[in-house]
């Protein structure tokens, strides 16, 4: 197949806001593919090839672009863009930028004007299908002739909706439904939706587990006898620069488990120390100034025993039992005042709150629902930075005013995966993010006017805020009241920033 063929697909999905019609383009894309052109097929229409990131970025891919004319018709098969990126991301050694270069505009020049737009899309993560997971995996289901329920518990247990997809179109009866956890295989985590009080939480639970919500990076560990492999919440492998957390599961009185927790830094008086420090160890290959501390959360699988279909009590029983030490501090209770309590303990120790969990829920990988909420005193929110402003004063010659986005899945409010603006802030910018933000942001600029560098919708920022209110001024209908940034959120990609949606939501509060 062409890919040229997932081009107007692609496009034939952005142009309905039908999630009906969505399906069944993308079903009858699927049912045309050869079964080894399935999984690669996938990944490109999800921004998620299966060779990862290829060490190619926005400066490289777009001087690319702008020297390679494009093709008047495509050729390009899903099998040679594979294999294309294939040879990218092996360049390795002296003179692999150059080669990589050299392969990336070798592919371009093959390309129609669409196609170098999908390739981009692909090489940075940002191809807008790529918010319509959960319609893919419809298709996928629509495509097979299989069960929807299966195909996303399949996709989120394995990871990989791309595998998913050649098993349902092409397996054996039953392989599908044999999909499950894989100890050394990473899973979708669990997701929390949010309350603005402990008390709120209560009354969406019922009987919960009140848990301290750490400054931490979520981390998931899988351990099968001595050989131990942490993820982060996006299923990259750090294993490597966390030794003291693969020590700590080593230690553990078991042989095979899948662990869901947090690692932070601690100062020496036990307090956690600032987020930023925590990340630096995730983005550094050799620092070992901070020292990080794991605390577990939840169990997945222990001994041959999946517990992800078990109420939450049987599973906090089994983590207690496997790693009392390590466990996050927290309350079981369906009493508001306890909730309350505990909350006020957690923000006393220095963490941001805390994550109140429905008591018998399973643990639902990959999804955000009512059953975990988390509470924190004041509103943040993860938004996608669009554009930055030039600063004035002593901020001249420094970028400054954050433009911010949040995601519109449905495309409610414009293209379908697409950001839509709500707000501005330089609040909480302290000099050094000032520094940083004007060396990164032209590294990923689009365009540019006199006082704005627009720039491409990949960096991740949290924002704290007061509520929302309506506003005729952006196009979801709502501003955002008293912005200010708490931190960049290097752990975190933009299909994971908070949706518009949710923001409306809280006109209702």
């Amino acid at each position: 197949m062409l890919i040229d063929e997932l081009v107007t697909t692609s496009a034939a999905v952005a142009a309905t806001r039908s999630r009906l019609a969505k399906i069944d383009a993308l079903a009858e894309l699927l049912r045309r593919l050869e079964p080894d052109e399935i999984a690669p097929a996938v990944g490109f229409l999800v921004g998620r090839p299966r060779q990862g990131r290829v060490g190619v970025g926005w400066r490289g891919l777009s001087a690319a672009v702008e020297t390679t004319e494009a093709a008047a018709s495509p050729s390009i098969t899903v099998a040679e863009l594979d294999a294309a990126l294939d040879r990218i991301a092996g360049a390795a050694g002296t003179g692999s930028s150059g080669e990589r270069a050299r392969e990336l505009r070798e592919l371009l020049a093959r390309a129609t004007e669409g196609e170098q737009h999908l390739i981009a899309g692909v090489l940075l993560g940002e191809v807008r299908t790529g918010a319509l997971a959960g319609v893919l995996a419809d298709a996928v289901a629509r495509a097979a002739d299989r069960p929807a329920e299966v195909v996303r518990r399949a996709a989120m247990l394995s990871g990989d909706l791309g595998e998913t997809a050649r098993v349902a179109l092409t397996g054996a009866a039953g392989e599908l439904e044999a999909i499950g956890l894989v100890v050394g295989r990473a899973v979708q985590p669990m997701l929390a939706a949010t309350a603005g009080t402990p008390s709120a939480a209560i009354e969406q639970t019922g009987e919960a587990s009140v848990e301290f919500k750490l400054d931490g990076a979520r981390i998931q560990v899988h351990r099968a006898g001595d050989e131990v492999r942490v993820f982060t919440r996006n299923l990259a492998d750090i294993t490597h620069r966390v030794p003291e957390v693969v020590e700590v599961v080593r230690g553990l009185p078991v042989d095979r488990v899948i662990l869901d927790g947090e690692t932070l830094s601690l100062g020496e008086d036990g307090a956690p120390r600032p987020f930023q420090e925590t990340m630096s160890r995730f983005g550094a290959e050799n620092a070992r100034e901070a020292v990080l501390h794991p605390w577990f959360f939840d169990v997945l699988h222990v001994d041959g025993r999946d517990l992800i279909d078990e109420p939450l009590a049987a599973r906090l029983a089994e983590l207690e039992r496997i790693a009392p030490g390590h466990c996050i501090p927290g309350e079981v209770t369906a009493d508001a005042d306890i909730a309350e309590r505990v909350s006020r303990e957690a923000l006393a120790a220095g963490h941001e709150g805390v994550v109140v969990k429905s008591i018998d829920s399973p643990y639902a990988a990959g999804r955000r629902g009512a059953s975990w909420i988390k509470v924190k005193p004041v509103l943040s929110y993860d938004l996608v930075v669009l554009a930055c402003e030039w600063g004035s004063g002593r901020r001249t010659g420094l970028l400054s005013n954050l433009h911010l986005g949040a995601l519109d899945p449905t495309g409610e409010f414009g293209e379908p995966g697409g950001y839509v603006m709500v707000g501005k802030t330089f609040k909480g910018l302290t000099d050094e993010l000032l520094r940083w933000q004007t060396e990164h942001f032209p590294e990923i600029e689009v365009r540019r006017t006199a006082n704005t560098v627009f720039v491409a919708p990949v960096t991740v920022v949290e924002i704290a805020i007061d509520g929302v209110q309506r506003s005729s001024r952006y196009p979801g209908g709502i501003a955002l009241r008293f912005a200010r940034v708490k931190r960049y959120r290097d752990d975190k990609g933009p299909a994971e920033a908070d949706t518009i949606q949710t923001l409306r939501g809280l006109l209702r509060g």
